[in-house]
């Protein structure tokens, strides 16, 4: 399968350029960089501390889709906006790791989904999908009673928070309880907020050092507490996982889909 990483320059665009070649089934034909990168015309291994491996970084989406089965994006919002709309318009699958991405963001990717197979998710890993499912689960079995509480952290460069897997984590607390999490978000506790409102979904972001992602999942009760929770020790994870999202939308229908559609999680 021929595939595209778009932001080859950042923390998963180097780990992904690094596992296509070791991963069997898939070869990567393209690396795609904002336009004025210095890194434009460089080999996209070399030019980020690997092995070379003769793909040119260039800033051309539309060329690069013209030989692509699959696109894998980690990038920024408004780029991965951009190679949505030209993938729907060329048909080719685009998997998303971006996070932070806004309503009308999320909307004009589902408006692209239309056209071709999108896989978006805030987390690419097997664990932390099958994490989600074991909080909707308990969201739906506790109920409202059981206050939730999200408490994530990362390395000091993330740029934004809550994070994606975060809020995945929020999604699967407010679809186990049937709310919607937009309504029921509580995020950056201040001064005299007086007592916490029954059936708010509680978020606290946690930022320092090199941490590739830690999440957990606390739900409190009278007199006792449960908490479920993921630790990110490797960044590899996701590229692995990332990859087999796309190998997975081969012969797809156009969709929006998780990746909990992807493992086969869905409606676990």
């Amino acid at each position: 399968m021929r595939l595209v990483v778009v932001g080859p320059a950042g923390r998963m665009g180097c780990m992904l350029t690094r596992a296509i070649p070791d991963t069997l089934g898939v070869r990567l034909v393209a690396a795609v960089e904002r336009e004025g990168s210095p890194a434009i015309g460089a080999d996209s291994g070399a030019a980020f501390g690997q092995a070379p491996n003769g793909v040119p970084v260039t800033s051309d989406i539309e060329s690069a889709l013209s030989q692509a089965d699959a696109v894998i994006d980690f990038s920024a919002p408004a780029a991965t906006v951009a190679v949505a709309k030209a993938c729907a318009k060329k048909r080719v699958a685009h998997v998303i790791g971006t996070t932070g991405l806004a309503p009308e963001e999320l909307a004009t990717i589902a408006e692209a989904a239309r056209e071709t197979v999108v896989v978006r998710s805030g987390n690419m890993s097997l664990g932390v999908n099958l994490l989600a499912v074991l909080v909707e689960k308990a969201a739906k079995a506790l109920g409202p009673g059981w206050d939730a509480e999200i408490v994530e952290m990362h390395h000091k460069m993330k740029v934004d928070a809550p994070s994606g897997t975060a809020l995945l984590l929020g999604e699967a607390v407010a679809k186990g309880r049937g709310i919607d999490l937009a309504e029921h978000s509580a995020r950056g506790r201040d001064g005299l907020t007086g007592p916490r409102k029954a059936g708010d979904i509680g978020f606290a972001a946690l930022r320092g050092g090199s941490v590739v992602g830690e999440h957990t999942v606390i739900f409190a009760g009278m007199g006792e507490r449960i908490e479920l929770s993921h630790r990110a020790e490797d960044r590899g994870i996701f590229a692995r996982g990332a990859i087999a999202a796309a190998l997975w939308t081969r012969e797809k229908a156009p969709g929006l889909y998780s990746m909990a559609d992807v493992l086969g999680l869905s409606g676990a």
